[in-house]
């Protein structure tokens, strides 16, 4: 839109009218915006219908034409957008012509990584986010705008804990221990940092890279994706402010109850039974006894959790002139999370700025600060849910009580972390500058020259009072680290047509050095509270560490896009990687080449006049790409020191650190993809389907070692693995008309991960759970086929078994249960298929849009579903029952069961989410321009609405290991999300 709008003045340019010299008779005003923002279009071209007499809005949007007669009929048509026509009528002015983007646009621009090209011709797997998911959402980062709307793109929430962002795979698992997340790429150079750090509201786009021919440009850091952020820019015209902000309310989405009053004591007297105990008192401690006879409960998730609070602010000022362009924009988040004491913070200030110094020189420069504060206390939700209903946190005179439950010690007042004195806070500062040179003397020639910077320091500080720590006094940490990343690219891009041929040729040679270092420190045994870590050497007991590493990359890259007549297509890309990390007795070099092949079918002469087909491409990819997620001092084998006692004092020694392998080198993945690109009815069913494969060698795994060699592990390249899968993306158009439009979009993709080798001797390793034939994260268990009940001989199935046991299927027959025969694979926790469903309701200025996203076969273990209920001094979950003779329960055990063989109890985590609605309203342009306003929005929305799960627990996508215990480890649920919001634009 910028490259046209600069080929017109500020005033609206007539087109000159040979053919019709006759007089007009009427003069027609108005202003053209676009549906996606509201903001006015300028480069439009408004032409009088069967004429050649026509106008180009201005920069404002605005147009003036002179039209033959009231008979007259406007048309309106700009690249990417749907061409609209409307009558003359006798109206003197047609204000607020708003123009939809045209969903099959061949040739709308995206980023392909050191590049852009038109989407007609790519010929790689690169998807684009939907626009609207990074606007008007009760969202605080990327991960939660993104999650569910791309086919192969899967992200795990994991919980809501303010400030956290999920976890992100593409296509699938490619490694074993080494790193599975994408590459992030942001405004064109490696990003340092967390999704926090980018503020949504600032993202103009965003691109995932998915096959071997469009990841192969960044080596040995594309084998798990490439995810291309690119942040807005400053447009040509007058300056622009937005402002949008946005207010809402949070609740856990599921409670799991714990039992209440009544059902806890009966609890205690059915576990005291089902060990066969005398019940000497109503409850195991005498503080519950105490409380139990004067008839004081407290409702322990209710004290630790309070209503969510969510607000945040953005304000952001655009615009431009011919030879210069800005983008400001400054950002404010605060949440208070629904646990007591989960408070976060977030400030971001951007500047993006480009200049063209002269016609053949651009500069500009992209620079962003960001701050996370995650201060404060935090309450323990999960201590709260096993506290004794019949336990008070504070006592007469409004003291907190450590143990709520005395004598009971292993359950401490889940208030009493609000007491600590927290502090944390996590920064981002990051820059990249360019200069563009594009040298008049070679056509098609240009240079540019990028280099970025990124400074992340981040500070902890914690300290725990003596009261709670009655057995250490006081303690204290501090950790202090930094991390400094600069990235230098040398990128020169020739473009060249002749006749029907069309090349472009892009090379690149980027220098990168990453730095850290930490240092911590703590002690303990204050002799009062005044210190904290203020003064962390007053402590009786001082320990203290320090770390550095730095690493550097080297990298040079090919890449060479063809076409001949549009119609065919092929992309050649090589990219050579040196890495410092890897081992003194390999080349600490390896070349990623790819190549694809494309077909515009739809260009073909059989098929031009068609006018069902709009759109059809063939694509086929192959390639290699790394992964180089091996730390500093991996390939060498390092000491560490400690105190030993010796000759009556304590001297420093040494001992082996770290076993180190010098052969150590990167994986490797090859894939192939072959991909369709369709639209058809005037592009209102359009999508891609997508088939790959991918292999992955030489995979980075931390190899068990006999403790005799003085380490437990060491790193190595073994190993194969193997991903294959398919996804389906649908964008269609049901009804579209003047006043009403309904679009729906669905996203499909399913893979199957198989591991082929391990060791290269073909056996499994049983220890980590890898099968050869099977895939990663794999649940390999007893099968549980019911609970034993009364009446039912177990002596030739599992003597030891009494009624209320857990029933295991005996695999082999031989009338024992036993790990060597009796469990197998079960699944895993990889899902077998992932999908999305997005409608979107326009009327008039009213938009309704509601997405739904579901994770379908994912088997991971329940801890929940069986705690050890430590002597039944704890309370457990209402959902969770329990076998007795008179609730004969053939799915959960007795009280009395504790678990002998380590069960892990796995079950299906399967869900469908309704994970966002939202309502939104725009004010007329009539209404608002008299005021200066181009628009103004109101909305409505939610986050989270309501899941439907088989799942028993807090919920399915909960952070949980679905290999090991199934322990739910980070304390916080998944919130549901209210809000309401306004989005201004002056």
């Amino acid at each position: 839109m910028l490259c046209v709008a600069l080929l017109f003045s500020f005033q609206a340019l007539p087109f000159k009218n040979a053919e019709n010299n006759k007089k007009v008779q009427e003069i027609i005003t108005g202003t053209v915006t676009s549906a996606a923002d509201n903001l006015p279009v300028p480069g439009v071209t408004v032409m009088e219908k069967n004429t050649n007499n026509g106008v180009v809005t201005d920069f404002d949007g605005n147009y003036e034409i002179e039209v033959s007669g009231p008979d007259a009929i406007l048309v309106f048509s700009y690249i990417g957008f749907e061409t609209k026509e409307i009558p003359v009528n006798d109206q003197e002015a047609i204000n607020n012509v708003v123009l939809e983007e045209d969903l099959g646009q061949l040739d709308e621009v995206v980023v392909v990584g050191y590049g852009t090209q038109k989407r007609s011709d790519v010929t790689g797997s690169v998807s684009s986010v939907p626009q609207e998911r990074l606007e008007n959402l009760p969202v605080t980062n990327v991960t939660q705008a993104i999650q569910g709307t791309t086919a192969g793109l899967n992200i795990t929430e994991g919980s809501s804990v303010p400030g956290s962002t999920g976890s992100i795979q593409v296509r699938g698992v490619n490694s074993i221990n080494a790193n599975n997340s994408p590459f992030i790429v942001l405004d064109g150079s490696p990003f340092f940092g967390t999704l926090n750090d980018i503020n949504t509201r600032d993202i103009k786009s965003i691109e995932v890279l998915k096959d071997a021919s469009a990841v192969a440009i960044y080596g040995t850091r594309g084998s798990n994706g490439v995810i291309l952020i690119t942040t807005k820019e400053g447009k040509l015209g007058k300056p622009t402010i937005n402002y949008t902000v946005y207010g809402g309310v949070e609740e856990i989405a599921n409670i799991f109850e714990p039992r209440g009053p009544d059902a806890y004591v009966q609890k205690y007297a059915d576990y005291m039974n089902a060990m066969g105990l005398e019940q000497n008192r109503i409850l195991p401690n005498f503080r519950e006894v105490e409380n139990y006879e004067a008839g004081r409960t407290t409702d322990w998730i209710d004290e630790v959790t309070r209503t969510g609070v969510i607000q945040e602010h953005n304000l952001s000022i655009n615009g431009g002139s011919e030879n210069a362009s800005y983008y400001l924009s400054g950002g404010f988040l605060d949440q208070k999370g629904v646990i007591q004491g989960y408070d976060y913070q977030k400030v971001t200030f951007r500047t993006n700025l480009d200049l063209d110094v002269t016609d053949y020189l651009k500069v500009g420069v992209n620079a962003f600060f960001a701050n996370n504060n995650f201060n404060g206390g935090r309450a323990n939700l999960l201590e709260a849910a096993a506290m004794s209903p019949y336990s008070v946190p504070y006592d007469d005179e409004g003291n907190m009580i450590i143990f709520p439950m005395e004598p009971e010690q292993l359950f401490a007042n889940p208030l009493l972390p609000l007491n600590t004195d927290r502090m944390e806070r996590d920064n981002n500062f990051s820059g990249n500058a360019f200069a563009e040179l594009t040298p008049g003397f070679i056509e098609g020639l240009s240079y540019r020259f990028n280099a970025s910077y990124a400074h992340n320091p981040y500070t902890y500080r914690f300290y725990s009072g003596r009261a709670a720590n009655n057995t250490q006094g006081g303690t204290a940490n501090l950790t202090n680290s930094e991390e400094n990343n600069w990235v230098i690219e040398n990128i020169l891009s020739y473009t060249k047509s002749f006749g029907k041929h069309n090349l472009d040729f892009t090379a690149l040679y980027s220098a990168q050095e990453n730095e850290y270092f930490t240092s911590s420190s703590n002690s303990s045994g204050f002799i009062n509270d005044a210190l904290s870590y203020y003064n962390i050497g007053a402590g009786e007991n001082i320990g203290g560490s320090s770390n550095s590493w730095k690493s550097t990359l080297l990298s040079q890259m090919g890449r060479i896009n063809y076409n001949y007549d549009s119609k065919y297509l092929l992309t050649l890309t090589a990219r050579r990687d040196g890495f410092s990390a890897f081992g003194a007795d390999t080349d600490k070099y390896g070349i990623f080449p790819s190549m694809a092949l494309g077909w515009n079918v739809h260009r073909e002469d059989f098929l031009q006049d068609s006018d069902n087909i709009n759109q059809l491409k063939l694509r086929f990819s192959y390639g290699e790409t790394g992964n180089q997620a091996v730390g500093v001092g991996q390939t060498q084998t390092t000491a560490s020191t400690t105190l030993y006692p010796f000759g009556g004092s304590a001297q420093v020694g040494t001992y082996l650190g770290g076993m180190g392998n010098t052969n150590l080198n990167w994986e490797t993945t090859t894939s192939a993809n072959f991909g369709i690109d369709f639209g058809f009815f005037e592009n209102r069913l359009g999508g891609t389907i997508e088939a790959y494969r991918s292999r992955t060698r030489d995979i980075l795994i931390q190899r068990s070692l006999p403790s005799i060699t003085g380490s437990n592990s060491v790193w190595d390249n073994l190993g194969e693995m193997q991903n294959t899968g398919l996804e389906v993306t649908l964008n269609t158009v049901p009804i579209r008309n003047d006043n009403f439009r309904w679009e729906m979009d669905l996203n499909f993709s399913t893979f199957k991960n198989e591991l082929l080798d391990i060791y290269g001797d073909g056996e499994d390793d049983l220890g980590n759970r890898w099968f050869i034939g099977k895939p990663l994260w794999a649940v390999y268990d007893y099968e549980m086929v019911g609970v034993w009940q009364e009446g039912e001989d177990p002596s030739n199935w599992d003597p030891s078994a009494r009624p209320g046991d857990l029933k295991f299927a005996d695999l082999n027959g031989d009338g024992v249960i036993d790990p060597e025969n009796d469990r197998k694979y079960l699944g895993t926790g990889l899902p077998s298929w992932t999908g999305g469903l997005t409608n979107r309701l326009s009327y008039k200025n009213f938009d309704f849009s509601i997405f739904v996203q579901t994770i379908q076969g994912v088997l991971k273990n329940n801890s929940d579903i069986h705690f050890a209920d430590e002597g039944g001094r704890r309370n457990t979950p209402i959902d969770v029952g329990y076998w007795t003779p008179e609730n004969p329960s053939n799915e959960f055990a007795s009280m009395g069961y504790r678990n002998p063989r380590g069960y892990g109890f796995p079950r299906d985590a399967s869900f469908v989410r309704i994970k966002d609605a939202r309502l939104s309203y725009r004010l007329p342009a009539d209404i608002i321009e008299n005021y200066g306003v181009s628009n103004f929005m109101i909305y409505v929305a939610g986050r989270n609405l309501y899941t439907f799960t088989d799942w028993i627990g807090w919920d399915p996508e909960s952070n949980q290991d679905p290999r090991g215990s199934g322990n739910w480890t980070n304390n916080y649920p998944v919130v549901r999300t209210f809000s309401v919001g306004l989005n201004v634009s002056l």
